[in-house]
């Protein structure tokens, strides 16, 4: 299933399995137990007749901050009612929200003393290409591909490189969010960061195609065009309006003075400064700032029903090939429970894709939002996109 010589990859076993119990804080993810909501999911024994470790808790999942301190119990599946994991499985983990998804299942890793993994990390468009390239040669190297957009996830479905999904394991998340082949299982929507000090939510246009003729906004936004999530939304906007419309709102926001940054989070910072009044970035960086600047005059706005609006997710599919197949379904499950959906929204500031699971801070829930009627599978078709960004300048 793997050759170590081709992989970048990490290998992470238990010491005595079924004899030592594993402690989550050895992770440096244990979170501080004193946390509001936090709760025991276990009782009785801390340890099963597997030596899986049990005394585990929601603030092992959950993050820290003034954004997630009052947080109650999330709702949802709970790890104790899914069978243990147990195996060993090859992961190809495209990006990772900084390491974040990594440190996810490692600690399901300390949970359960029977399971562990390999993984290779790379960007979702590389990995999506190497798997496709790897069953259709017959010799798929992994059996779960967890990526960042649901674009590099359609691309390997489109390819005929995923093993379908069973309804048990998607019907959890919401039918815009999940397919046969994928499942979403963190969401993250485009949004407008402003600076509440120049700027009120009525300020913002409803549409992102209003912003070039609003004076507010006149050589006083950010976009970053050579980030994913960007190009994502350039995508949507052509899928939906056609490439003529599209290729006149790039050159409008370019007559209207926008500013590039290499990345969102830059582009969330520089508006909590002032150094910008707005901007189009994904939800979760204007969270993060908040959580390193806790009076920033920073929020959000959410536009309706066009590209602006696109809400993307990460999410999982299994590899045509593996010899995984229950054991990945499993994982997958696992990602979809209400501590896995706890982390993704307190540790990522992503969307849970699960109901149940709020998402941090003042954030709409993902049912306020009113995102595009898009296929999320169809945002794989970036060429034209990036095409088109040239072609205007803009790349």
């Amino acid at each position: 299933m793997k050759e170590n010589s081709e992989r970048t990859s990490e290998r992470h076993e238990t010491d005595s399995r079924h004899t030592r119990r594993k402690v989550l804080a050895a992770t440096g993810l244990a979170g501080a137990g004193s946390l509001a909501g936090c709760f025991g999911l276990f009782g009785g024994d801390n340890n099963d007749s597997n030596g899986t470790n049990l005394d585990v808790s929601i603030a092992d999942f959950r993050g820290s901050g003034p954004m997630v301190s009052s947080r109650g119990d999330p709702g949802g599946t709970s790890i104790t009612e899914m069978p243990d994991l147990e195996g060993e499985l090859n992961f190809y983990l495209g990006g990772g929200e900084g390491g974040l998804y990594l440190d996810l299942i490692e600690l399901f890793s300390n949970i359960y003393s029977d399971f562990s993994f390999n993984h290779t990390l790379d960007s979702s468009s590389q990995l999506s290409n190497r798997i496709t390239e790897e069953v259709d040669a017959g010799a798929s190297q992994a059996d779960v591909f967890i990526a960042v957009d649901a674009g590099s996830l359609g691309n390997v479905a489109d390819a005929g490189a995923a093993a379908s999904l069973s309804s048990d394991v998607t019907d959890a998340v919401p039918s815009q969010f999940r397919t046969g082949e994928w499942v979403g299982i963190a969401g993250r929507a485009r949004a407008v960061p402003y600076n509440t000090n120049e700027l009120s939510e009525s300020d913002v246009p409803d549409t992102v195609q209003e912003f070039p003729d609003v004076s507010a906004f006149q050589d006083n936004m950010g976009w970053a065009p050579t980030y994913g999530a960007f190009q994502s939304f350039i995508t949507a906007m052509r899928l939906l309006r056609g490439e003529s419309e599209t290729r006149q709102w790039l050159n409008d926001m370019q007559d209207a003075g926008i500013s590039q940054y290499p990345n969102e989070f830059r582009i969330s910072n520089q508006v909590a400064s002032g150094e910008i009044v707005s901007g189009f970035a994904n939800h979760y960086y204007a969270l993060r700032v908040q959580s390193q600047r806790q009076n920033a005059p920073l929020n959000l706005a959410f536009t309706s029903g066009d590209a602006g609006a696109l809400i993307n997710v990460s999410g999982a599919q299994i590899v045509s090939g593996t010899q995984q197949q229950d054991l990945a379904e499993n994982f997958i499950r696992h990602l979809l429970s209400s501590e896995a959906q706890e982390f993704f929204a307190t540790r990522t500031f992503a969307y849970p894709t699960v109901s149940g699971v709020e998402p941090v801070g003042d954030l709409p829930t993902i049912d306020e939002l009113n995102p595009p009627d898009i296929d999320l599978s169809e945002l794989s078709d970036t060429g034209p996109t990036l095409d088109l960004l040239d072609e205007t300048g803009v790349l």
